[in-house]
C-alpha cells in the first residue's frame, strides 16, 4: 500500500487554472521531490495534500484512507522557519504537542530525546536570533516531524540558504532520514537538489501544472558529496534539463 497518494487533483483560482490531473505517490520511507518552476502551483497541491484546502477534482489517500480536505494529518514546513523570536528554541518545537493538549514539562521532556538526532544538543535554551540559518532550519524541521512524524511536507526548506550551508543541510537531512524512517514529499527548483536527495522526481510543467515525466533516480545509497559528480547524476541531470 501507498503511504500516500494523489490521484487526479485538479484545482483553480477563481478563472484561473492552477493544477490539472495531477497524480503522483510516495511509499513508506521515500523521499519524493516535486520539481518545477515558480508559480506552477506546487504549493497549492500541498495545501490540498495537507487539508488546508479542497481540490476541484480528485482525491488525497493516506495509508488507503481518504481524506481529501482533512486537515492535521500530515506536517508541512514551509521555506521561512517561522520560529517565533521570543521563545527558546525547546519550546519553539513543542508548539506542536502544547496544542495537542500536553503538558509543557512532558512536551519538553519528549522532544528533549530529538534533539541530539537533529545537531541541536545544547541548543534548547538558545533563541531563534542566536541561531545560523542552517540551525533554524534544523529546529523548524524538528518542530515539524513533532507534528506528524510519518508524513512531511517540505517547501523548500533550505531555499534562503547560502550554497555551502544549503549542500551541508541536503547531506545532513539524508543522514537524519534514514534515523526517522518518515515518508517525505519535497518541493525544490533545483535540480541537483532534486536528484540528490529523491527517490523519484516528479517534473511539473507550467502552469496550469501537469505531470510531464516522473524519473526514478537509481542511485545508490548512501549518498555523499561525490554523488553530485557521478556518471549516474550527470546523466539523469541533463535528461531533466532536456525537458526544461
Amino acid at each position: 500500500m501507498k503511504k500516500i497518494e494523489v490521484t487526479g487533483i485538479s484545482s483553480k483560482y477563481e478563472d484561473l487554472r492552477v493544477l490539472e490531473d495531477i497524480s503522483l505517490y510516495a511509499d513508506e520511507r521515500e523521499l519524493v521531490s516535486i520539481l518545477g518552476p515558480s508559480g506552477c502551483g506546487k504549493s497549492t497541491l500541498f495545501n490540498i495534500i495537507s487539508g488546508l484546502i479542497k481540490p476541484d477534482a480528485g482525491k488525497v489517500l493516506i495509508d488507503g484512507e481518504d481524506h481529501t480536505g482533512k486537515p492535521g494529518r500530515v506536517s508541512y514546513m514551509h521555506q521561512k522557519d517561522l520560529l517565533f523570536p521570543w521563545r527558546t528554541i525547546m519550546d519553539n518545537v513543542i508548539i506542536p504537542l502544547v496544542i495537542r493538549g500536553e503538558g509543557i514539562e512532558k512536551a519538553r521532556a519528549q522532544a528533549d530525546k530529538y534533539f541530539p538526532v537533529f545537531g541541536l544538543e545544547g541548543f534548547q535554551d538558545r533563541y531563534p536570533s542566536q541561531l545560523s540559518g542552517g540551525m533554524r532550519q534544523r529546529a523548524a524541521l524538528l518542530r515539524t516531524y513533532m507534528f506528524k512524524s510519518d508524513i512531511m511536507l517540505l517547501d523548500e526548506p533550505f531555499g534562503g540558504l547560502d550554497a555551502i550551508t544549503r549542500r551541508k543541510m541536503q547531506e545532513w537531512l539524508l543522514q537524519v532520514l534514514e534515523k526517522l524512517g518518515s515518508t517525505i514529499l519535497f518541493i525544490t527548483h533545483d535540480i541537483d537538489e532534486a536528484i540528490f536527495l529523491s527517490d523519484r522526481i516528479y517534473l511539473f510543467t507550467e502552469r496550469p501544472a501537469s505531470v510531464r515525466r516522473v524519473f526514478t533516480v537509481d542511485i545508490d545509497r548512501p549518498r555523499g558529496s561525490k554523488t553530485f559528480t557521478s556518471d549516474r547524476f550527470n546523466r539523469l541531470k541533463e535528461s531533466i534539463l532536456e525537458l526544461l
